[in-house]
């Protein structure tokens, strides 16, 4: 999940910090859905993904879900280009990422453990090599399992309207 301070500290005295086993915030928001394709040596592999796109849902991620399913994940799309990091507060499942520029070129892939103590931390703050403006969260191992690096073709479609 992207750290932006300020608006998770609203974010968290509104809702209420997830206890760690116990219940999680009421997602008040709804995702668009879209298939992220990974071209690699011919080789194609799609994700279906849930959109965050504004600062409440980019917040909250992939927070508080006990399983992913195997082709699927989480893209964050940004309104500009940053090298914000992510971490894994309240995040109970190992994810991998993948930081893609405005062209969707993957710039940098990294794998993200869960924390220790996934609610109080200490956190690990993921950072791209270069400016992103799409990541994508998956299962850990994900883009290494499917043979995919920085050199893939990544394409983008959105599906259907908000659910």
């Amino acid at each position: 999940m992207r750290q932006r301070i300020a608006a998770l500290a609203a974010v968290c005295a509104c809702a209420g910090a997830p206890p760690a086993g116990g219940a999680c915030p009421t997602q008040t928001f709804t995702y668009r859905h879209g298939i992220v394709s990974f071209n690699e040596h011919g080789d194609v592999t799609r994700v279906q993904v849930e959109i965050a796109e504004n600062t409440l849902s980019q917040e909250y991620g992939l927070m508080c879900r006990a399983s992913l399913a195997p082709n699927a994940g989480m893209l964050f799309s940004f309104s500009q280009s940053s090298q914000d990091p992510f971490w894994m507060k309240n995040t109970l499942i190992p994810l991998s990422i993948a930081f893609m520029d405005a062209r969707w070129r993957i710039v940098t892939l990294l794998d993200m453990p869960v924390a220790p103590d996934p609610e109080n931390g200490p956190f690990v703050y993921y950072t791209s090599k270069a400016p992103y403006r799409y990541a994508l969260e998956v299962n850990q191992g994900f883009f290494s399992q499917h043979g995919i690096d920085t050199g893939a073709e990544v394409v983008f479609q959105a599906i259907g309207a908000v659910r």
